[in-house]
């Protein structure tokens, strides 16, 4: 039987489709390339970001901001002097880029003006570190980038 150039290039093109779509099925099926939305409710956070400008902008008028530091007990973050312990209300977010389930918030609880959260919480690798509090009537909001290894 004599294929001519027409039915090859329609036999050539079934074949590239279904690779395609034989790849796709195997990428969406594959929980390793999980495609997560970088933030839930996006429109939401997006209505609140003056706001969050303008705490951040509060914390950039302080003349001591918080300190953030990886330890080998975990992360701490250390507010300065100028902060009444006993005030301070607040939360810290923690978000990992790369996996959603491991995101986690915990409430300011201070230990002297420190802050620890340990290590065993944290999976290695690149973590953003979102710290809002609020002191005698003002918010404040301060982000930081971490690695942990």
């Amino acid at each position: 039987m004599k294929i001519n150039w027409g039915t090859s290039i329609v036999i050539a093109f079934v074949l590239f489709m279904s690779f395609i779509f034989s790849f796709i099925i195997r990428v969406e099926s594959n929980p390793k390339y999980a495609s997560e939305l970088v933030v839930d409710e996006y429109y939401k956070k997006d209505a609140h970001y003056s706001e969050d400008f303008a705490k951040l902008q509060n914390t950039e008028r302080l003349s001591q901001k918080p300190i953030v530091k990886s330890t080998d007990e975990g992360v701490s973050v250390v507010f300065p002097d100028l902060f009444t312990p006993q005030k301070i209300k607040g939360k810290v977010s923690l978000y990992r880029p790369s996996a959603k389930k491991l995101d986690f918030e915990r409430s300011i609880q201070l230990s002297g003006s420190t802050l620890l959260i340990p290590k065993r919480d944290f999976a290695d690798g690149n973590w953003d570190m979102t710290i809002s509090w609020e002191y005698e009537g003002q918010s404040y909001l301060m982000k930081q980038k971490l690695y942990i290894n």
